[in-house]
């Protein structure tokens, strides 16, 4: 009898640490950020912050978590094999502070979210996490196999004239 395969775990509970700092500028006094990425040790925890000093302010977020799912295996493949992976954090501002919504750890869908004009920012990726993300790909991820290179038919040459590429 064959043993079925064991499945990876697919979610990861996670918190987050937003940093306020005091700007001298004529548009903004202030600039918000995700700092890091960190496991969420109590996740039905509210707001609590972690550092007031000077202007700076530091929140942590409890009641996060990272979700793999299987149409993004190659995000997150793009991610684990990039010089510094990654955790995207969506966040958005809120009545007393910047607030953070989703998070990812794939690399397209956190490019999807920049190109429709959200607030993400890229923190370091918890290194915990990688072997959870290499296993993950090795289960789900399959690379397309190489496309075939078209080559121009008999039929096409005349349309081209006697065009050729620089060599």
């Amino acid at each position: 009898m064959s043993e079925m395969p064991i499945s990876v775990t697919q979610r990861w509970a996670a918190a987050v640490v937003m940093e306020r700092t005091p700007l001298s500028n004529r548009w903004a006094s202030e600039k918000w950020e995700s700092k890091n990425v960190v496991p969420d040790l109590d996740p039905a925890a509210p707001p609590r912050v972690l550092l007031d000093n000077a202007g700076h302010l530091q929140v942590l977020f409890s009641g996060l978590e990272i979700k793999l799912q299987r149409d993004e295996a190659e995000g997150y493949y793009m991610n684990i094999t990039s010089p510094q992976p990654k955790v995207f954090v969506l966040w958005r501002m809120g009545e007393t502070w910047a607030e953070p919504h989703f998070l990812t750890v794939s690399y397209n869908e956190g490019a999807r979210w920049l190109d429709s004009s959200e607030n993400v920012d890229g923190v370091p990726l918890p290194v915990e996490l990688v072997p959870w993300m290499a296993a993950y790909c090795e289960e789900h991820y399959r690379p397309e196999p190489p496309k075939k290179k078209k080559y121009a038919s008999s039929k096409d040459k005349g349309r081209m004239g006697n065009w050729r590429p620089d060599k």
